[in-house]
This record gives C-alpha cells, structure tokens and sequence, in this order.
C-alpha cells in the first residue's frame, strides 16, 4: 500500500493473541482503565469497562477490563467511564492561517478577492510558524491526533508538529502564482522535493506534494508532481471539483471533461491522490475515484459556510471509496477540530437526502476515524483501537452537562460533544494533553505570539483599505 507507515514487528507471541485482543504484559508504559471504549475495528467493537494498554508507541491490549490485574503500568488514567476512541484524524486543512480566523467571513468569492491578496502581503516563515503552534495546540485540545495539512513554507510546520507531538501529512503547495515560498510552480515543486528528501524517514511526519487545484496549476505540473509522487512514493493532496469556476476553466481546457475526468486523462489520478472538498462530481466522476483509489476529504462546515454545495460523500462512503472527515483551513471553517464537523455532518446529509435516518452517528464517527485513515492510505497503522496500532487515542468527558446522561456513545459524541470535552490527548504513545493541560508546548506562550501577529494582520488589512469583518 503507499506510503504507509511501517509497523515495527510484534512478537510471535503478541501475534497469537492478538485475534483475542489482548496481550498479557506484566508491565506497559499506558494502562487507560474503566473506560467505555469505541475500537472503531473492523466489528465496531464497544467494552463498556474496557482497558487499552500502550508499551512505547503501540497498542497492546484492547479488553473487556476482566484482565485488569494481568497488567501493571507507569502510567496510568482512570477514565471512570469516559469515552476512550481512536485520535480523530484531520483528513484537510490550512493549520497556518488561524491567524487570519474570522477576517472576511461574508465576502463573495473571498479565495480570490480576499485570502489570495492578504496572502500574498503577510505569508512568511514566521507567519507559518506561529500559525501552525496555534492550530496545532487547537487541534490536540480537540482531540486531533493527525492532520494532513497543504500549505507554504511546510518545512516550518513540521517543526511545530514535531515540537508538540502530532501526526501529520504535510504539503508543499506548488501553484502557478508567484507566492512567499515560490515564484513559480517549478520552484514550488523544487521546494517540495526538498522538503520531503528532508522528512521522508521521520516517524511521524509524512511530507508530500500538494498543487493547489487543477485550474491553478498546468497539465505539465500536475503530471511532473504526480510521476515525482511515484518515484518518492509520496502523497499528493489536492483541491479538486470544488467549485464553479474550477468547472468552468478545466472544462475550457481539456475539451468539457470535468476536473475528475480531466485528472484521469491526463494520469494524475492515482493511489497516492488525497482530494479535498470533491463537491461537484457526477456518479461517473464517482466511479472513477473509486477506480483509481483516490483518498477523499469531507469539509462540510467550510463548504455550505462558503455556499458551494454539499459533496455526495454519503454515496461515496456507501460505495466504498475512502473518505474522511476535514475541516478546510481556519479561514473557511474557522474551527479545525474535526469534532466540530460531527453535528453539521450529520445533520446536513440528513436534510439534503430528505430522510432522518441518513448518516448515523456511527458512520460519522467512522469517517473521523478509521475512514479519515483509509483515506490517507494509512489504516494498517491508525484509525482504531487494535493491538499492533499506533497509541493515538484520546479520553472524551462523559461527566460534562452536555454529555448527561449517554445512553449510545456514538450518539452523545455527534449530537451532544464540544471539542472542549475531550480531556486527554495520546500521540504515539506519549500523553500530549492532561486534564485539558497540554504537556509538551506552553499553550500560554503560544497564544501570545499569536495575538501579536493578529495586530499586524489588523495593521495591513486596514492599510489596504479593507474593513476587518
């Protein structure tokens, strides 16, 4: 499978019984106890007093909690109750621009008349940076795990997530556009091979391509990035059948084809394509996806915030193509914690196909989840709560007056949940976020310079002429 994570070989005897889900271990690094734990396996197993037990970075144990006493840990969390699941999984988004959040909210074709121009008087190194701590610290307090992010200057944003703990995809842009990090899209696709010869080894980043759209960059460019993502064996995340002006110009270029179809002919859809929004597709554009085994990101807020339709993902998800839940950039859905897609999700589906019963929680929590993993290739390492799996899991309240009382888990977490509710935060092992403290970065230090930079962009915009929003 592409550019998957590789698994460290577990014993023989960790592999015999693994199929019961439960490995006898004297002594583990994490041992979460009385927990109400959602596997988001294969058979959506639930234990209502259920244990998961970490040694290093894996999972060992997933039970019932009737092996309580066979285990001894250095750590241990008592959930009393709490929802214990797998990380939630950002399958696009923009961590970068939360310093631009709530500019602009209400503005016709804002990309091109707003974001484009402010991008281009304030993108830089240190802009990225602190952008991407902000979003970074916002997402771990949502219960965010790993995040596939498309931006410039990535190299800046792997710092971050290498600093705080996360896992994540990270994409140069390349665009046509003289940009901050390129004045053109080869030097953005120089850029990019750069940047992922710098990480292609590092555990828990993976570096990749990301061309804007296919109407901001050539046919050339999309099939040079798409044969350099076969030889690096890399991701390519893409903006693809988003909106009306992307139809209207691939359909100019290639003939009348559609961006999907486009895409096709031209060879750059492959396995290693990640498509984010995917709104405008027919049932052919469909077939095609699932044909060339495209990853597809969901972004419900961003895409009715900005009025440009609701993407059929509950038919793509009941065909089988892999597709996850996003949250756009902070410009376009404001919040990046996926847990705050849930409710929209869920509810827009529902009145768009007329029927009440359309999308249910679990299917929802399954797109945030092992679904966003498929969708990034990377189920056989994230995604759910199985032995030999990465420890990315997160510990949801089930005491706050907003989840009382819970009768179905999955329904509490989409109808009921604020991403606030989520209490402790584990990437790989290692506890990010404690009691609603993060561990590794001072969250304090880090909105700070946040606000500093938010006065700059206050600074510019009103030099421009413009009215912040």
């Amino acid at each position: 499978m592409m550019f998957k994570k590789t698994l460290v070989a577990v014993s023989l005897a960790a592999v015999t019984l693994a199929s019961a889900t439960s490995v006898a271990a004297e002594n583990v690094d994490l041992l979460i106890k009385n927990a109400t734990v959602l596997t988001m396996d294969e058979d959506k197993n639930v234990y209502e007093n259920g244990l998961v037990a970490v040694k290093e970075n894996k999972i060992v144990a997933v039970t019932d909690g009737s092996d309580l006493k066979e285990f001894e840990a250095k750590t241990v969390i008592d959930a009393d109750g709490d929802i214990v699941m797998p990380g939630l999984i950002n399958t696009h988004t923009h961590v970068s621009m939360t310093v631009f959040r709530s500019l602009a909210d209400d503005v016709p074709d804002r990309l091109h008349r707003y974001i484009f121009p402010l991008e281009k008087k304030l993108v830089s190194r240190d802009m990225v940076r602190i952008g991407a701590q902000l979003g970074n610290v916002e997402m771990i307090k949502g219960g965010v795990t790993t995040y596939a992010d498309m931006y410039y200057f990535e190299d800046e944003v792997a710092k971050t997530v290498d600093e705080i703990g996360m896992r994540a995809i990270l994409g140069e842009t390349v665009i046509k556009f003289p940009v901050a990090s390129a004045a053109n899209a080869d030097e953005g696709i120089k850029y990019a091979v750069n940047f992922i010869e710098e990480y292609k080894d590092h555990p828990r980043i993976t570096p990749a391509f990301a061309p804007h759209a296919p109407y901001t960059n050539t046919t050339e460019t999309l099939q040079k990035i798409t044969e350099l993502s076969k030889k690096y064996d890399v991701p390519v995340m893409i903006h693809l059948a988003e909106s009306d002006r992307e139809d209207q110009v691939i359909a100019e270029r290639s003939g009348g084809l559609s961006p999907v179809e486009y895409m096709a002919d031209i060879g750059a859809l492959t396995p290693n394509l990640i498509g984010a929004h995917v709104i405008n597709v027919s049932d052919s554009d469909i077939e095609l996806l699932k044909k060339h085994d495209v990853g597809v990101a969901h972004n419900m807020s961003a895409n009715i915030k900005s009025a440009k339709g609701v993407s059929p993902a509950m038919k793509m998800q009941e065909e089988g193509l892999r597709i996850g839940l996003g949250t756009d950039g902070p410009m376009s859905g404001n919040t990046i914690s996926t847990m705050d897609e849930f409710n929209q999700v869920a509810k827009v589906h529902k009145l768009v196909n007329k029927d009440r019963a359309a999308m249910p929680p679990m299917k929802v929590i399954e797109m945030a989840t092992i679904g966003a993993a498929r969708a990034l290739h990377m189920e056989d390492t994230i995604g759910s709560l199985e032995v030999g799996k990465l420890a990315d899991i997160i510990v949801v309240d089930t005491k706050a007056p907003n989840m009382v009382p819970v009768y179905n888990p999955y329904s509490a977490l989409v109808y009921s949940a604020y991403a606030a509710n989520v209490k402790h935060t584990v990437v790989d092992g290692k506890i990010l976020m404690k009691d609603r403290t993060m561990t590794t970065v001072d969250e304090d230090k880090i909105r700070e310079e946040a606000l500093e930079f938010a006065d700059k962009v206050r600074k510019t915009v009103i030099e421009s002429g413009e009215v912040v929003q």
